[in-house]
């Protein structure tokens, strides 16, 4: 008899589910073993060569509704050699199901890629057991979210070499955006030392422990607010990531930005903290694009600026930081330069001084905040800083995590097209922002 309370309950739909699950498993094995995948006598190997029908064989596949099991056709290709001494078998119902190689159906494969790329892999599977009364060991779940990672990363290459060798051409947004932004920057995630192995880091022993993650996030804007700030269009945010050097990064941009109607929009921005990395690609990629440096880090490198000079500055410390505060609101570079400049300094401090000033002379075309800000145009890079945290730290910087690079690769693959379908989860703060004149 049915308990009563919420325990009771809870138990009695538990019960229920897993006959479900169990029914809905014979189910679907009856509705698969109508086609045991007989295709003749022979058939392609997919090597050039023919398989020769065996006989039949048993597998079973985990799926949305529980544990299937099938009979199919089995093959065996003897002139296949490639790591197998006596050939290579085969079904042609697994490549028609998507099965071959895993026990997970696609169904279940998904849904167990995005748990994957969402939580912890321990966590992913007991959310798949509590949600939905699939028991996967945590390896299971660990491989099936890495390999759907992998051919997501592998997919968004392709596509990339498909659009940068302009074998395939986008058609152009539709209806097409005012301005179209691209903001970059990058964040370090913890990997195996293996993976540090010769690389110089910043800790005390001078060892690397993490490995740099190359992150654009793309977005329209076509309106301000009643302020005068910059509105970023709904819906409209799309996310790359990779640990690929500047240049394989570059082509990624690229492609992303033509998909995006870089070709076509009015105005292009492409916004950075002022790594001459993102400059190098911005320059060599999108020659045409206004190139500006996040106000919020151009103010912390000011204050930088400002700590260098304070010896001399005594009590006009903060009146002197204030006017330079304003040179920079108005893009007057040269304006702080004649600043600095009026202090004889000597040794490490002119070296501290010329270094944090070299900054603002090199990006000074980059500074114009005065001429940005009266086109309406954005000035920070918050967007992208909150994509360094959702996309990538909240599930690949967590305390005691160390990755490979090529799995971390795949959940970022992951991470990056769910937070391009979810775009409003990730917004830019105001504090770097400057409104519109």
């Amino acid at each position: 008899m049915l308990g009563t309370g919420p325990a009771g309950l809870a138990a009695a739909e538990a019960l229920i589910r897993e006959g479900m699950l169990r029914l809905g498993g014979k189910v679907l094995g009856e509705l698969l073993s109508a086609d045991p995948g007989y295709r003749g006598p022979v058939v392609a190997c997919g090597n050039g060569h023919e398989a020769v029908f065996t006989g039949y064989r048993g597998k079973i596949i985990d799926t949305v509704v529980g544990e299937v099991r099938l009979r199919r056709a089995w093959y065996h290709c003897a002139a296949c050699r490639d790591g197998h001494e006596h050939g290579r078998g085969l079904a042609p119902r697994d490549a028609e199901l998507g099965i071959t190689g895993t026990s997970l159906s696609p169904g279940l494969a998904a849904m167990t890629a995005t748990a994957g790329a969402e939580v912890p892999f321990a966590r992913a599977a007991g959310l798949l057991a509590e949600l939905a009364g699939i028991r996967l060991t945590v390896k299971r779940v660990e491989r099936a979210a890495e390999a759907a990672g992998a051919e997501q990363a592998a997919a968004t290459r392709q596509q990339a070499r498909l659009i940068t060798g302009r074998e395939v051409i986008p058609l152009p947004p539709s209806p097409l955006p005012d301005k179209l932004y691209m903001v970059i920057d990058g964040t370090g995630v913890p990997v195996t030392a293996r993976e540090t192995a010769g690389r110089a880091g910043k800790g005390p022993d001078g060892r690397a422990r993490t490995r740099e993650v190359k992150m654009a996030v793309f977005f329209t804007q076509d309106t301000l607010d009643h302020k005068g700030y910059p509105v970023r269009d709904k819906v409209s945010s799309s996310y790359i990531a990779t640990f690929e050097p500047a240049a394989a990064f570059g082509d990624l941009v690229r492609a992303e930005g033509i998909r995006r109607g870089a070709d076509h929009v009015r105005q292009l921005t492409i916004i950075g903290d002022g790594a001459a990395w993102i400059w190098g690609i911005a320059t060599s990629k999108f020659p045409e694009a206004t190139q500006i440096v996040d106000l919020y880090h151009a103010r912390e490198h000011l204050h930088s600026l400002t700590r260098s000079l304070e010896f001399m500055l005594g009590d006009h410390r903060d009146e002197w930081l204030a006017a330079r505060m304003e040179d920079l609101d108005y893009g007057y570079i040269d304006g702080i330069a004649a600043a600095v400049r009026t202090y004889p300094l000597e040794g490490v401090k002119k070296d501290e001084a010329e270094k944090e000033l070299g900054y603002f002379l090199n990006n000074a075309p980059r500074m114009r905040y005065r001429w940005f800000r009266s086109r309406g145009l954005f000035t920070g890079s918050g967007v992208v800083e909150a994509g360094c945290k959702s996309v990538i730290g909240q599930r690949l910087k967590q305390s005691g995590m160390h990755w490979t690079v090529s799995g971390a690769d795949s959940i970022i693959a992951l991470r990056c097209a769910q937070a391009s379908s979810h775009r409003e989860a990730i917004c830019p703060s105001r504090h770097n922002q400057t409104p519109a004149a």
